[in-house]
């Protein structure tokens, strides 16, 4: 059997791999790095950069991608078989990177290499070895090392388990609605539930607590009932309020106490200590100062929001004491009546191919690239290619995968199929190739699919993450792109992105009403930016609860000692703190919170909110030297890419930040561009 997993000629055959491939594939790739880990770390081999990553990163760089590939293969077209497969493997290679990590003989083999030898980026490569294998556990002896593996495996499979009951637990969920129950949603939502209903061969129309249906429902819906069935199903996915099968709640417990334990094996006092380690944030401390500042001017802006919801809610829509189910409805009927536009009158501009295009020409002016279409092994019929190119070089590849469907992770996401890295092995030069997955409604009777101006933000947002991928000048593969980039920095060119979606010259170019083709009114786009900041002050303070709540858990609960309810007791700790919205007491959002129980931003969700800073900065850099017609300026464009996208993980994102500021980052613009920098409200 020829296996698709084992082929490294170019790009991964993902029409080809399948459940049995997973197996064979880790066996010998597993055994092709063990073997190469005993020759680096033979007594006669050289302390020596390239000779090390000749043999070690050649062959763990193979093993990464081809699990990579199965990985991603896991999250956008799930099945019980590709599942067990997964599942089956994941402690061999846990087990295996765990190893990697902490094997003394490897450290003692990179310590002994002469910096001196080094260049810039393999310097920095280097001083984020030495600081991985500490963390790793590569000075920890006997029994605590023994146990400190056994705590990365059971993490894996933990994390793993928590993220396939949280999508199973989505997809479990269907409500078949009938004709009079769908009052005020929109026509292709109807549509679409129609159709689904079909395909289950079921009577009326087929309600689904995927993002494209539950949310319309919830923003559109006149039919309190109906907001209310979709609403309680959402808020307890996964929890003890379901399918006792999917419930996170016995999981969450364990992986806390876990991270507690890995933490104090490495000399913390907790995992929030650890965390920040290779962050840049100093200390989980500075963390919730920082949140607790940004959460006291913001508090004010939120109780003015809940007011506004309150007093339209009673005297326009007649619900004297709105519910947890009514709050988003009522938002949107009061942006509606404020700014007198509905975000369907929006949507219809928004084709997903007119999008796509304005994006394209956003980054091919301001980076001076070029974006062509191109030709890969897909996933799904659904998945596009493409390539990017400066001059006639190939700078990099993505796959787009926009839509959402059954089997596939809610959410959106860009992760890396290959890094840029000039191979010691061969000499050549490896250019990056990135994925980029949203979850966006598919397009009904024939009409291309329609994206809401969030949609569009979210899309732009990944992109960010794929250019810092994609465009990075950095030859060494762990500094290139997105690797070495300090986690709470990561966010900075996706939410930098975002800001172009506020931009007249260029929202004109990717707008094209469905029916008619014409562009955006100017009418239209000036109503958006009238309610951009509507109700930001609410959508801080939530992600300041998330943030909060995330790194509270990590430095001060116990979870060996918790109490049954502890985690819910400490959110409703965190919500009376800085919330202002009510929550009700059968929500269940941690049970869902796959960022930090199964996405890799444990004891790190602020670095949304510490990011968010660094991009509002940099991109007052455009507004700064925007030519006289509104359109951003080229050098600008340039040195950003230069200072930010191209440096990668190569030097600090401090050092790259000034590099392109000239100066430390500065928390007024991100406040500007949120309507919170004018005197408190009253």
């Amino acid at each position: 059997m020829t296996n698709p997993l084992l082929d490294f000629t170019d790009l991964p055959l993902f029409d080809q791999i399948k459940p049995e491939h997973v197996a064979p594939a880790v066996d010998t790739l597993l055994a092709d790095a063990e073997a190469a880990l005993q020759t680096v770390t033979a007594p006669d081999f050289p302390a020596d950069w390239i000779a090390i990553s000749k043999v070690l990163d050649v062959s763990s760089e193979r093993f990464s991608r081809a699990w990579g590939a199965v990985g991603h293969l896991n999250a956008v077209a799930d099945t019980p078989e590709l599942r067990a497969a997964y599942n089956d493997a994941m402690p061999r290679v846990t087990a295996f990177w765990t190893r990697l990590g902490s094997d003394e003989r490897l450290y003692a083999k990179y310590k002994a290499i002469d910096p001196a030898t080094l260049n810039a980026e393999q310097k920095q490569a280097h001083r984020n070895a030495i600081r991985n294998f500490v963390l790793g556990g590569a000075e920890l002896q006997g029994d605590a090392k023994a146990r400190f593996a056994v705590i990365q495996e059971r993490q894996a499979e933990l994390s793993q388990k928590f993220s396939e009951n949280a999508l199973d637990a989505t997809d479990a969920f269907a409500y078949y609605a009938e004709a009079s129950e769908l009052e005020g949603l929109p026509e292709d939502v109807i549509g679409a539930a129609r159709a689904g209903a079909e395909a289950d061969g079921k009577p009326g129309y087929k309600l689904t607590l995927k993002m494209p249906c539950y949310l319309p429902v919830m923003q559109f819906a006149k039919s309190s009932a109906l907001r209310e069935t979709l609403y309680r199903a959402y808020a307890t996915r996964a929890s003890e309020f379901g399918d006792p099968a999917f419930d996170n709640t016995a999981l969450i417990t364990e992986i806390l106490a876990l991270r507690q334990e890995e933490a104090k094996l490495l000399g913390y006092r907790n995992f929030g200590e650890l965390s920040v380690v290779p962050k840049m944030a100093d200390s989980p401390e500075q963390v919730v100062k920082f949140l607790r500042d940004l959460g006291t001017r913001a508090k004010p802006f939120g109780e003015r929001d809940l007011a506004d919801l309150r007093a339209f809610a009673t005297e326009q829509l007649g619900l004297a004491d709105p519910q947890p189910w009514d709050w988003t409805f009522v938002g949107e009927k009061l942006k509606e009546a404020r700014y007198a536009f509905s975000e369907q009158d929006v949507k219809q501009y928004f084709p997903a191919p007119k999008v796509m295009a304005g994006l394209f020409k956003i980054v091919e002016t301001l980076f001076e690239v070029t974006i062509r279409r191109d030709f890969a092994p897909v996933w799904h019929p659904t998945v596009e290619f493409y390539r990017i190119e400066r001059g006639d070089q190939r700078v990099g590849q993505f796959y787009l995968d926009p839509s959402a469907r059954a089997a596939k992770r809610g959410g959106a996401w860009m992760d890396d199929v290959r890094a840029r890295w000039l191979r010691p092995d061969t000499g050549t030069l490896q250019t990056p190739v990135a994925q980029l997955v949203c979850n966006f409604a598919e397009g009904v009777d024939g009409k291309p699919p329609l994206l809401t101006h969030d949609d569009v933000t979210t899309l732009f947002h990944e992109f960010g993450h794929g250019l810092h991928h994609m465009l990075t000048q950095i030859n060494e593969r762990d500094v290139s792109g997105i690797s070495g980039v300090e986690w709470d920095a990561v966010e900075l060119p996706s939410q930098f992105m975002e800001n172009f979606c506020w931009e007249w010259d260029v929202l004109q170019h990717m707008t094209a009403h469905v029916d008619t083709g014409l562009p955006l009114p100017r009418e239209l786009f000036d109503k958006m930016t009238a309610a951009k900041n509507f109700q930001s002050g609410l959508q801080t303070l939530r992600q300041i609860e998330f943030s909060l709540f995330d790194m509270l858990l990590h430095t001060e609960f116990d979870a060996a000692k918790a109490q049954p309810g502890g985690v819910m007791a400490l959110l409703g700790q965190v919500r009376s703190e800085v919330a202002v919205m009510p929550s009700p007491a059968f929500s269940r959002t941690p049970n869902t919170f796959s960022h930090i129980f199964s996405g890799g931003y444990a004891a790190g969700y602020y670095s949304y909110k510490w990011a968010e800073v660094l991009s509002a900065d940099a991109y007052a850099a455009f507004e700064e030297t925007a030519q006289p017609n509104g359109e951003p300026s080229i050098e600008t464009g340039r040195k950003y890419r230069q200072a930010i996208l191209e440096a990668g993980g190569s030097r600090t994102a401090m050092e790259s930040f000034k590099a392109f500021r000239g100066r430390e980052p500065q928390l007024d613009a991100l406040l500007r561009h949120q309507g919170m920098a004018e005197a408190q409200p009253a």
